[in-house]
């Protein structure tokens, strides 16, 4: 008689692998539910930020350049300019003040950027610098969008020591409009197939166990 072959047997099997979708599906709503309490990026600069300095009729002031840890702008021509954790506004004027050393009248714009990963299952994946203010769901179109295996509805952030799984479909809770920050990691989940994912593999290694107690009786 062939392993599991037993009535009471195979249920027990099969009931193993309905605990195990049903623990998938647990964990991902686990996770939805921390997704709902990530705050929203604060509108300053941070480490690992990239800011784009453009100095009017001045290019050699001008340039895109990184927030350093110590919270410096990573060029020489700035280093001693402190923009950590301050606001848009302040960095300006910050810079603008700086600039006054070495030029009359200064007029500068700065644009902040968010280094952010964009992957997994879209178009066109790599890392992004985002202006300040773009959402998850934008951050996901500048990659292209989800490729045909793509799933909206399971989109991951990794942010610090955090996972969570966004729905970008849901417009009643409307995840998708969270600001994203500088060292996001944003990977699109490809589409699910519960045979092919779970019971398939499963019912591969059930086979291979047979063959080899059917083996061992010979």
């Amino acid at each position: 008689m062939l392993p599991f072959a037993d009535p009471a047997r195979r249920l027990a099997v099969w009931g193993a692998l309905i605990a195990a979708l049903g623990a998938g599906t647990a964990s991902a709503a686990a996770q939805d539910s921390i997704a709902a309490s990530v705050p929203p990026a604060a509108q300053s600069l941070r480490p690992g930020d990239v800011v784009r300095i453009t100095v009017w009729r001045q290019p050699e002031l001008s340039g895109e350049f990184r927030i350093t840890a110590d919270g410096a702008i990573g060029h020489p021509l700035y280093q001693s300019v402190d923009v950590r954790n301050v606001t848009l506004a302040e960095a300006t004027s910050r810079i603008r003040q700086y600039l006054t050393q070495l030029t009359n009248d200064p007029q500068v714009v700065i644009e902040p950027l968010l280094s952010v990963a964009v992957g997994g299952e879209v178009r066109q994946p790599g890392l992004y610098n985002l202006p300040l203010g773009t959402t998850l769901s934008q951050a996901v179109a500048q990659a292209g969008g989800g490729s045909d295996e793509g799933v909206l509805k399971r989109v991951r952030l990794i942010r610090g020591q955090r996972q969570v799984v966004i729905d970008l479909t849901d417009v009643k809770e409307n995840q998708g409009a969270m600001p994203v920050r500088s060292g996001d990691q944003i990977f699109l989940q490809r589409r699910g197939n519960a045979f092919r994912d779970i019971i398939g593999p499963m019912a591969s290694i059930l086979g291979a166990a047979a063959a080899i107690i059917s083996v061992s009786r010979q």
